[in-house]
């Protein structure tokens, strides 16, 4: 049997049907990784709302969700539009990188699905809980890697295409300069901004807040402020200093002064250290905090070397200024101000799949525009 190239259109059909069944895997990683369940186990999908298996016929990519216009059929819990979305997204782009790269490198093209995989589950996590598995980053470095060993033309788009070791050198560099780089951002960032120091002319209230449900971390409550402990807490050298009139462990008054909370105890002014986890609750009426806080996390680090294991150096600094643009033009719509969060993983994931369609077409004609203006 003769088949038709791999340029075809024909082979974009099971391209997308490949790229929908994969996003409905990462459905599954996306709700479970953050919460520390096994993708494996159980190994059907369950509603999240009455908890109940979905039956095959009931869980296919995209069709199921339409078809039951976004509810569960057991409970009629609605079902986030998210759970399509992430299909649909999936498929788009598996389509798009068969059309882009399997004419130039069929080999490749796995490699180049297992990334947007990676990209895709890394975006919806870090939006919706602010974490990046380093797992996913360590892992996806290395496919990285080989992938350049395949088509050394990868790391290189816009220059000429080496051997296979030139091809990992390449890579490596990429990945060095994506994860030194961001990294060093990371160090300056927390000696500029590292701590945020709170005053008040009055004693107000704090306290720590447990969570409500598993997907809520607990929370540090002063005034009007509720922080969550992840934003506090992102090194083990990481310290709440907090100058207080009263404190309160377990419902029991144990006077004032200068208390230190670490992640997981805290020093109470006499000395006396408590275990967060032994105690009930913990309030009390504060004058002054300092809150350790970062400018960026080190998820973010690990991703961009991972995007430059596949992409070289010109892809990091394309992704960075790329992904720059995209934060700030997300800011101005969503409306949100300088001091507040803003995950940047699904930017950097946005820079990166701008890059892989096109965006090295950019750097080559800015490579080239900048050029006489070297030569003597």
């Amino acid at each position: 049997m003769i088949y038709p190239p791999v340029e075809h259109w024909i082979w974009l059909i099971p391209a997308f049907f490949v790229g929908a069944c994969i996003g409905s895997f990462l459905n599954v990683v996306i709700y479970r990784v953050p919460l520390g369940l096994s993708v494996n186990s159980p190994k059907r999908s369950f509603c999240p709302s009455c908890k109940k298996p979905i039956p095959m016929w009931l869980n296919l990519p995209l069709i199921s969700w339409l078809s039951l216009r976004g509810k569960c059929k057991e409970c009629r819990a609605p079902i986030a539009f998210r759970y399509f979305g992430v299909e649909l997204l999936t498929a788009v782009l598996f389509t798009v990188v068969w059309w882009l790269f399997a004419s130039s490198s069929f080999a490749v093209v796995p490699l180049l699905w297992l990334l947007i995989a990676l990209l895709v589950a890394i975006t919806f996590i870090d939006a919706e809980h602010l974490i990046i598995p380093i797992s996913f980053t360590w892992s996806g470095a290395v496919a990285g890697l080989i992938a350049c060993a395949l088509w050394p033309q990868l790391p290189v788009l816009a220059g000429e295409m080496g051997s296979a070791l030139s091809g990992v050198l390449h890579g490596a560099i990429g990945w060095g300069v994506g994860f030194v780089g961001l990294w060093s951002v990371v160090e300056l960032g927390k000696i500029a901004f590292g701590k945020r120091s709170m005053k008040f002319d009055k004693p107000v209230a704090w306290s720590l807040r447990e969570p409500t449900h598993d997907l809520e971390p607990m929370h540090f409550v002063i005034g009007d402020d509720l922080i969550p402990w992840w934003d506090i807490f992102s090194r083990k050298t990481d310290r709440l200093l907090i100058e207080t009139t009263a404190i309160e462990v377990s419902g029991e008054p144990v006077g004032g002064g200068s208390l230190m909370i670490r992640d997981t105890e805290i020093e109470l002014p006499n000395g006396k250290i408590y275990q967060i986890s032994e105690m009930s609750s913990l309030a009390g009426l504060a004058t002054s905090a300092v809150i350790p806080r970062e400018a960026m996390g080190m998820g973010d680090v690990h991703l961009l070397g991972m995007i430059g294991a596949f992409f070289g150096w010109g892809g990091v600094l394309f992704t960075l200024f790329a992904s720059s643009i995209f934060a700030i033009i997300a800011a101005v719509i969503g409306r949100i101000g300088f001091g507040r969060q803003l995950p940047f993983g699904p930017f950097l994931a946005m820079g990166a799949v701008a890059w892989m369609v096109g965006g090295w077409r950019l750097w080559e004609w800015y490579i080239d525009a900048i050029a006489p203006l070297g030569a003597p």
